[in-house]
């Protein structure tokens, strides 16, 4: 196929751009410059807007989602009431059972904080990762980082009080966002703590007294970082700390699996 100039440099434009966005997601920004250059052309920038439905339970997954800014949500959604099971934020990607072999998943996912993605069909980026004994590795470490994170949070959800685990929650939303305010209602805050709305008012009640944030009309600000990280159970630190244990460039060859 032949290609005028103007296409040629609105392409090399296109790859500049994405180049650009690589550093803000950390799974990107942690692959090897030959890596990258073979992925780059099957990544389209995308925007996340509020809501949006990133993939529905037992429905086939098409694409993957690197985060830029944002958060996503995995949610279970029982009869009685909806919790949050995990959350993708620019440390990431969606789509996990597609890294180990499945192609569908049993809880939904949306935006939950609007942000913008790239996006890479799923497809390939299964192709990509049986070509590159580099990707594979890096992105089965960010699995094992995601499992680490969902088993301290069951962990937590079971032996912390709320008000710790809401600390903990909103330290990790304000991880994955750029500013200090964060777009969420209560009622929602409630569901992705698995507990009853008045609940999670006395819980950032308690918080926005100790002047540690201030909520009002679906905002939450954060005001003193330092004291929220006090007020949150150590279940954030931990998580934290593993995800940039797994994450981390190192020296080593890569495993194939």
């Amino acid at each position: 196929m032949n290609f005028s100039a103007s296409q040629t440099a609105l392409a090399n434009d296109q790859s500049s751009a994405l180049l650009n966005d690589i550093p803000r997601n950390r799974l990107l920004a942690a692959l090897p410059r030959d890596v990258l250059e073979q992925i780059l052309p099957l990544l389209t920038h995308v925007p996340l807007p509020t809501g949006m439905v990133i993939y529905e339970p037992r429905q086939r997954i098409a694409d993957v989602y690197f985060v830029l800014t944002g958060i996503i949500s995995m949610v279970c959604e029982m009869r009685e009431g909806t919790v949050e099971v995990g959350t993708v934020g620019r440390e990431g990607m969606t789509a996990l059972p597609i890294v180990l072999g499945a192609d569908t998943m049993p809880s939904r996912a949306f935006v939950q904080v609007p942000g913008e993605a790239l996006r890479m069909p799923a497809d390939d980026l299964v192709r990509a990762m049986e070509e590159s004994p580099k990707l594979r590795r890096l992105i089965y470490r960010y699995v094992l980082a995601l499992f680490d994170q969902t088993a301290q949070h069951a962990a937590c959800n079971r032996l912390h009080g709320l008000e710790e685990r809401c600390a903990r929650w909103l330290l990790m939303t304000h991880d994955r966002v750029d500013g200090d305010t964060l777009q969420l209602k209560q009622q929602f805050l409630a569901e992705m703590l698995g507990v009853h709305r008045p609940a999670v008012t006395l819980a950032a009640g308690a918080l926005q007294k100790a002047a540690i944030i201030r909520y009002s009309r679906g905002k939450v600000t954060v005001l003193d970082r330092a004291a929220l990280e006090n007020a949150s159970c150590e279940c954030y630190a931990i998580a934290t700390r593993r995800m940039e244990e797994l994450l981390a460039a190192d020296d080593q060859p890569p495993a194939v699996p």
